[in-house]
């Protein structure tokens, strides 16, 4: 009766994904019934490290994701974990053909969060990749379903977006990653010179991203393209709420969407995709 193991493996993917995240979740309500099970293990595996490095303070974060490294590649070995999370990612990678080298340099990015990084240009470059592009080309692997010739053509905009997304999440979560753990990305940056010309420079290359996303975004298969346009859309309304926002208030608050501008900006992205306004 192992199918029922690996239905409670999916379910609590999804349930850590509507935990963690509204927006993600009601972008992956948004793809095709047959491969949202697979979005939520990648997100829930993902998340996992996340927690890891972020949350975990009062234990050994490094034993843990040491810990979490192991158990991966025994489940991708192995083909089982009594790890529901890894279960469930563990049969996405399998069924999609997955690269390992994306989850290793994935891990490596989570691994850099464990030490207090000055962060240049390479090792910016680096740490997006490793932490956000290669989590979208997972899921590119999975909206082309074995189609090599269109994944390589979407893979630099599939990139882009999950850059953009990383460093949207950067400004946003600017005061705490700096405060409680100790952390500046964005590269040669001196925190207390932290101005409204130093974050509209961040936020020239995050736009000039978002827009080389879309693109890829218009080129996906109709089994998907709504979801991470929707997705796409969550991301653009935070990146402009922060961008109206000074750098003094950057500094001193998390900014948010609320759930009811999320609902707006869902009725709005139906009606564009609707009427092939993407």
């Amino acid at each position: 009766m192992k199918h029922l193991f690996d239905e409670l493996s999916c379910s609590i993917s999804k349930i850590t994904t509507k935990k963690y995240s509204t927006s993600f979740s009601l972008g992956i309500l948004a793809l095709k019934p047959s491969i949202r099970p697979a979005i939520y293990a990648i997100y829930a595996y993902v998340r996992l490290a996340d927690e890891i490095v972020d949350s975990f303070h009062n234990y050994d974060k490094a034993t843990l994701l040491s810990r979490l490294k192991d158990e991966t590649k025994i489940a991708l070995n192995e083909h089982i974990s009594l790890n529901p999370i890894l279960q469930s990612f563990q049969q996405t990678v399998h069924q999609y053909k997955i690269d390992y080298n994306l989850i290793e340099q994935f891990l490596h990015s989570m691994e850099m969060d464990l030490q207090k990084v000055d962060y240049n240009s390479d090792l910016y470059n680096q740490y997006i990749y490793g932490s956000a592009e290669v989590v979208g080309l997972m899921c590119l692997q999975i909206f082309t379903e074995g189609n090599k010739t269109k994944y390589e053509e979407l893979k630099p905009f599939a990139m882009k977006l999950g850059s953009a997304f990383q460093k949207v999440n950067f400004l946003r979560d600017l005061k705490d990653d700096y405060q409680l753990l100790g952390r500046t990305y964005f590269p040669n940056m001196n925190m207390g010179v932290f101005d409204n010309e130093v974050k509209s420079q961040i936020e020239d290359d995050i736009e000039i991203e978002f827009k080389q996303a879309l693109i890829g975004i218009q080129k996906l298969p109709n089994s998907s393209k709504f979801g991470v346009y929707l997705a796409y859309k969550y991301y653009l309304s935070l990146f402009y709420k922060i961008k109206n926002k000074s750098s003094s208030e950057i500094l001193n608050s998390r900014i948010r969407i609320s759930n009811s501008h999320k609902a707006l900006v869902a009725f709005k992205s139906y009606l564009r995709y609707k009427i092939a306004l993407l």
